[in-house]
């Protein structure tokens, strides 16, 4: 059974449409990349998903049920998003007693070493905390809930390039130990690529990829070299993005071609360049 299925998705506000008729399917224990730029829509995806928001038309399964105003299926979901709101004259010891409760996976030694890690102070009330600190918060509930399904939106405002490979390296080694199914919405796509094992990709309210993350990562090559060199090698391929300068030209490839590489450099295009000529293309089109 998928974690998540979604078919013929719509979701309208007062003559915008969100969302235009999505389908997509998460497997379980799985590292879901949710990506996209601001506005996309998968803010508004993971509302539906968790409860929060009701589709205007479509299918949506959560662990095989609807999610829709379903206490048997939210229990198992845990939603991360930027700027969660807490009640201010809560501290942090408040907050996790309350997510002990409200988690049925709760792992509470789990919670005091994430706590440590991020060193965000207990005895603190929540509304003095730096937006950095308060990232940290959500953060450990999300991974200490060890819900079945796990949502995490932007969950990195704030913190510093250590408190982030923190996040990642924590996520990872817990997964590994209890599996279940992560959705990450950031746009952090470089420093998450070696986490994420299936990318679903929304523009413009869109479903544009939704593909094993290693696949896209073969997909496209780089090629730089002279101008000469690199148009002959290209030759026959239809580039997804070209820059010249001083001679010097570089193409993204959407396949390697089978002539040998003479004269030229080619290098496997990363996963937030491929992503990143993915939307583009859609803007021209």
């Amino acid at each position: 059974m998928s974690a998540v299925l979604v078919k013929d998705l719509t979701m309208r506000y007062r003559g915008h449409t969100a969302l235009h008729g999505i389908g997509l399917e998460l497997a379980p224990d799985t590292i879901h990349g949710l990506l996209g730029r601001n506005g996309a829509g998968k803010t508004t995806l993971m509302r539906i998903l968790t409860g929060q928001e009701f589709e205007s038309s479509g299918r949506v399964e959560v662990f095989g049920q609807p999610p829709r105003e379903n206490d048997a299926v939210l229990r198992r979901v845990c939603f991360i998003r930027e700027s969660l709101k807490y009640p201010t004259y809560f501290k942090l010891r408040e907050v996790l007693a309350a997510a002990a409760v409200a988690c049925d996976n709760w792992d509470a030694a789990f919670a005091q070493r994430l706590v440590r890690d991020f060193e965000v102070p207990s005895d603190r009330q929540l509304k003095k905390l730096s937006r950095g600190q308060l990232s940290a918060v959500g953060i450990v509930i999300g991974l200490a809930s060890r819900a079945p399904l796990t949502l995490f939106d932007e969950p990195y405002l704030g913190l510093d390039a250590v408190a982030r490979q923190i996040f990642y390296d924590r996520l990872l080694e817990d997964f590994a130990e209890h599996p279940r199914t992560i959705v990450l919405s950031t746009h952090l796509i470089d420093e998450v690529a070696d986490l994420i094992e299936h990318v679903v990709l929304i523009d413009g309210g869109r479903v544009v990829l939704d593909e094993d993350a290693d696949e896209l990562r073969g997909r496209a090559v780089s090629v730089s070299g002279p101008a000469e060199a690199v148009t002959a090698y290209a030759e026959g391929v239809a580039p997804l993005h070209r820059s010249e300068l001083g001679g010097r030209l570089k193409v993204a490839l959407p396949r390697r071609p089978e002539r040998p590489a003479d004269g030229v450099s080619v290098d496997p295009l990363s996963l937030q360049e491929l992503i990143v000529l993915t939307t583009n293309q859609g803007d021209r089109k």
